[in-house]
């Protein structure tokens, strides 16, 4: 049964995303052309909110998936170098859910989160 595409606010996004707590997730980044790749088991889920930024690179709010994973890169895979992957949030980010894919979409890419096979 396919799912509509549903945007959710990051309440409904934190909720449907807990429920994938202990589960194998595989992260797909896309940011200026350059794909990313990440399988992590997916132990909690952290806001943070960086109060000392020093531009807008670090981004203000970030989402931290925490959990032990693996890296693709093009010499194969690699550890994470820390066991979380960030995030970067902004007021226009948008979180879309369809299909059992999270799609969030920043001004600086766009990030797949699904349940990895």
């Amino acid at each position: 049964m396919n799912e509509e595409k549903k945007f959710l606010s990051i309440e409904q996004f934190n909720n449907k995303l807990e429920k994938w707590q202990g589960k194998k997730i595989k992260i797909s980044k896309v940011e200026l052309n350059d794909l990313d790749e990440v399988f992590l088991v997916l132990d909690q889920i952290t806001y943070d909110k960086e109060t000392r930024r020093l531009d807008d690179y670090v981004p203000l709010y970030s989402i931290e998936l925490h959990g032990s994973g693996l890296i693709e890169t093009d010499f194969g895979e690699q550890p994470l170098p820390e066991a979380e992957y960030e995030v970067p949030l902004n007021s226009q980010t948008l979180f879309e859910f369809e299909d059992d894919v999270f799609i969030i979409s920043t001004d600086r890419g766009a990030y797949k989160i699904e349940l990895a096979e």
